[in-house]
């Protein structure tokens, strides 16, 4: 059992240091900003739904209340 795990690490070990390829550093970057670019828009449409919903709400309980 023992054995197996350490085997195990070697191979994980092997894998991750001669077998993937990491990106550069521009590369990172420029992901980043698409993920922090990407979730700017989503928050702004969520804001703006939200926005949105809020209002209508608002409306419909005045003409009810």
């Amino acid at each position: 059992m023992f054995k197996k795990f350490i085997n195990y690490c070697k191979v994980c070990y092997e894998e991750l240091a001669h077998k993937t390829t990491w990106p550069t550093k521009s590369e990172l970057a420029h992901s980043a900003m698409v993920v922090l670019s990407a979730s700017l828009i989503i928050a702004l449409v969520v804001a703006g739904m939200d926005l949105v919903f809020r209002n209508v709400m608002d409306l419909i309980y005045k003409l009810f209340a």
